[in-house]
């Protein structure tokens, strides 16, 4: 008992399945649903329950299924049944099963033949079993009864259609054979969703039950209302021999004895019954599965590909080989060094575009960082004059001077570059900080050997650290050297005699703009910061010239808002909102006007804080600087400050020319050496050390077993790619199996099944009121006695030669009907009633002179 060929399948799918879960991946293989359609008490149940080989359906006369029954069929080890109403709960008697249906469905429609679209979705677990799909739909009816509505027939044909419209669904078209087969409302609904025939296939149910003397051997033989995919005939349990307890075993073998002693079908009894069905399912669904193979093996094809490489290493992997260990060493600091190096100089591959980091990240440092820090501490006018007076009030004593002191002029001048040490020490640290991030992004790819990277990371930053010292220690002599001479003479300083001249020839050059082209600093999106209550914040294209900050609605620059004139100009840090994610900085006038419209300040917002120190040091390039914090304000100076003389007055207006001259000289020299001086000592050595000692350094610091023991993420990772690998190996040879030991089965060719549309009147079965007479005395009645009982054969559509070359075109399946003594005198197909005991011993001798009897077609003529 069950369904053979579907457990044949059992084993293949489940290898198949189980490698794809051995890799972690679902195999979809997602097997076609199966639904019956036909009229009521037609046995589309008894023909489900023989596809899965048991009893567990509701049986009767009359509209018995009610509802649409959804079964899952699941493979599992234990066999059991479960109703998605009754979750739980789980029912191993299948008489349980059909009780529960039944009810399920009263409950529902009540029990006057009442119906319901609502399904009943029922599980199915055995071992005997595909993971399919099986839907057992209420047969077509017209005619209301009971409860039903009165438009029953549109809503079954809906309800139907749900279900067969997808393309995944084999639809058995079942009809049975005591029924005109023009007249099959399931063949119909099946043209209308399936037009080819791909997925239809023509069930002839109770061929026991048809009149006596009449059989259905011309469509089950294709010729009749031919389908692509053909019929199959079969014989299931009458009411009395389910109310008996008829198994299917039983019935299975009733059913082919059957066919094997009755005189129309035993030619074809190969092809016809249950097993044949299932014969024809499982041969659909191992098509489906084939067709599903290539994909699979293409997708486990190209992840085999992609493991190749890394495989290849591990295949003959062994962890404590000290060759393998002394190999990767090398290869793991040579790869660092390249990455480091390749991380400062910049490289074409793998560049980073979410942040700056590296190289680009110190050369900010060098060229926007460090020269913003320098004129930031520099630049204090007040603080700088009152020195400037007090310096030369203390060089000259209880004297009145009358000439500009020199010794006032170096005094300043150091204090002045002693204050450099700061912001170069910042650079330094700066640099540092940026090495030290730049070690750990390149030890990422030793991270397979954990005591490698902590050492490798920890000697690198160790030296990093001793060059530190040894570069602030250079930082600190070259502010020392350029103490120790202030030297006078230099090309660039403009000496005494041209330093009073100096605020009159720049009083001149602000008096008179430049008429040449303009200089464009940068160029770049800016929020302007501006109160809800004055129109809100708005994000505005700036341009930044030697002369003016200009913004424009967009980039195009055609529409522009403002222009603001650079002089008197200073910047500001301002604190962000609470609630805003942009950086600020402000822009004011120094003289306490307006700057833009009637706002004192203007507030200028960016994305990240390196664009407002990028920002801040194109405004410096401009000409406009940073505000200093003031300690002591005009109420608290002291107030000799503001009691100079005129003669003091000049001396202090020349040494703060003197110094602003020789001092932009000293930061000419410090931003040039500063890079140099970090590059030699610190990164430069860094990279030489990394490529010539590190290695030595790390078989100096342990034992190199310990220090190239790997790490337990990395081993699992070996582990899991390698299973991973031959996972996928073995999952492409279950595939190839599966490809070998099955085959597939070509789509049969189109037939002519142009009586769809044409809705052909022919009967299906052959009348048995002409064949009455001949059943007495078949041997005398060969020829000419019978050509007048064959007036209905034209309804049939040209029955007189069908023995010619014509009808074997019209079997699509090709069946070998001329092998048996029936297929010689085919001229008269309409008459099925020739006695089984006489025919086949008396008709092959009176085969000879049928074919050249013209009698059959003069009927036709006086019709």
């Amino acid at each position: 008992m069950g369904n053979r060929g579907m457990e044949d399948l059992i084993p293949l799918i489940n290898k198949l399945q189980d490698a794809f879960s051995s890799i972690g991946q679902s195999c979809n293989l997602d097997l076609p649903q199966i639904a019956v359609v036909g009229g009521q008490s037609a046995g589309k149940s008894s023909v489900l329950e023989n596809f899965v080989g048991r009893d567990f359906l509701p049986r009767g006369s009359g509209i018995v299924t009610r509802r649409p029954l959804i079964l899952q069929l699941c493979f599992n080890k234990a066999e059991y049944a479960e109703f998605l109403h009754c979750k739980g709960r789980k029912f191993v008697d299948f008489e349980e099963v059909r009780a529960e249906i039944e009810a399920e469905t009263d409950r529902i429609t009540g029990s006057n033949k009442g119906i319901s679209p609502i399904p009943i979705n029922l599980r199915v677990y055995s071992p005997n079993v595909l993971n399919l799909t099986l839907i057992d739909l209420p047969g077509m009816t017209k005619v209301a009864v009971g409860d039903q509505p009165l438009d029953i027939e549109h809503q079954i044909r809906d309800m139907l259609l749900q279900f067969i419209t997808k393309e995944s669904c084999l639809i058995l078209a079942v009809t049975p054979a005591n029924q005109d087969l023009a007249n099959s409302d399931a063949l119909k609904i099946a043209k209308e969703v399936d037009p080819q025939g791909l997925r239809t296939i023509g069930v002839i149910t109770k061929l026991d039950l048809m009149d006596e003397g009449t059989d259905a051997k011309d469509i089950l033989e294709n010729k009749l209302l031919p389908l692509r995919r053909g019929y199959i005939g079969v014989v299931n349990r009458s009411q009395k021999d389910i109310d008996g307890r008829k198994d299917i075993r039983a019935a299975l073998a009733a059913e082919r004895k059957f066919f094997l002693s009755h005189p129309g079908y035993r030619h074809m009894a190969e092809r016809m019954g249950t097993p044949h069905l299932q014969k024809q399912l499982n041969q659909q669904l191992t098509n489906h599965i084939r067709d599903t193979l290539p994909g699979l093996r293409s997708k486990l094809q190209s992840q085999v590909l992609s493991l190749e490489k890394e495989v290849e290493e591990y295949k003959n992997f062994r962890p404590d080989d000290p060759t393998r260990k002394t190999k990767a060493l090398l290869q793991m600091v040579q790869q660092f060094g390249v990455d480091f190096e390749k991380r400062i100089e910049g490289s074409g591959d793998q560049v980073d575009t979410a942040e700056l980091s590296g190289g680009a990240k110190i050369n900010r440092i060098f060229h926007e960082r460090f020269p913003f820090e320098l004129v930031k501490i520099v630049f204090d006018e007040k603080e700088l004059r009152r020195e400037i007076s007090h310096a030369i009030k203390n060089v000259h004593g209880v004297r009145t001077g009358l000439f500009t002191p020199d010794l006032a002029f170096e005094a300043i001048v150091k204090k002045q570059i002693l204050k450099l040490k700061e912001p170069s020490l910042k650079c330094v640290d700066l640099v540092v900080s940026e090495l030290t991030a730049l070690v750990m992004k390149c030890s990422v790819k030793l991270g397979s050997y954990p005591r490698l990277r902590e050492e490798t990371e920890r000697i690198v930053t160790t030296y990093v650290r001793e060059r530190e010292g040894k570069t602030k220690d250079q930082v600190m002599l070259l502010i020392d050297i350029e103490l120790s001479y202030i030297n006078t003479n230099h090309e660039d300083f403009i000496g005494f005699a041209n330093a009073q001249q100096r605020n009159t020839h720049q009083n001149k050059k602000r008096a008179i703009p430049n008429q040449g082209e303009i200089l464009v600093i940068r160029k770049g999106w800016l929020t302007i910061n501006i109160s809800i209550m004055k129109g809100g914040s708005k994000e505005y294209w700036f341009i930044l010239t030697a002369e003016s900050l200009s913004w424009y609605k967009d980039e195009e620059e055609k529409e522009k808002k403002y222009m603001l004139p650079l002089d008197n100009l200073k910047l500001r840090d301002v604190e962000k909102g609470f609630m805003s994610t942009k950086h600020v900085f402000g822009v004011f006038n120094t003289e306490s006007r307006n700057v833009y419209k009637d706002l004192r300040q203007i507030e200028l917002a960016c994305d990240t804080q390196e664009d407002v120190d990028s920002w801040k040091a194109s405004f410096l390039r401009a000409g406009v600087y940073p505000e200093k914090d003031q300690v002591d304000t005009e109420d608290t100076a002291p107030s000799e400050t503001f009691s100079m003389d005129p003669q003091l007055e000049r001396q202090v207006e020349t040494i703060r020319n003197l110094v602003d001259s020789y001092i932009g000289i000293v930061n000419k020299s410090i931003r040039d050496l500063m890079p140099k001086t970090i590059m030699h000592l610190m990164i430069n050595s860094a990279k030489d050390f990394i490529h010539s000692e590190l290695l030595a350094y790390l078989y100096s610091s342990g034992d190199q077993n310990s220090l190239m023991e790997e790490s337990a993420d990395q081993a699992q990772r070996r582990d899991e790619m390698l299973r991973m690998y031959h996972a996928l190996k073995e999952a492409l040879h279950i595939i190839g199996d599966i490809t070998t030991t099955t085959v597939t089965v070509p789509v049969p060719p189109p037939v002519n099944d142009s009586w769809m549309q044409e809705a052909s009147p022919t009967p299906q079965r052959r009348p048995p009121a002409a064949a009455a007479p001949p059943p007495s005395r078949p041997p005398a009645v060969s020829g000419p006695r019978l050509g007048p009982p064959l007036n209905p054969s034209p309804a049939f559509g040209g029955p007189p030669i069908p023995s010619r070359p014509g009808p074997p075109p019209i079997n699509a399946f090709g069946s070998n009907n001329h092998q048996d003594p029936f297929s010689a005198p085919p001229l008269i197909p309409s008459r099925p009633a020739r006695i089984p005991p006489g025919v086949p011993s008396r008709r092959p001798p009176g085969a000879p002179h049928r074919p050249t009897i013209i009698r059959p077609a003069e009927p036709s003529l006086l019709d």
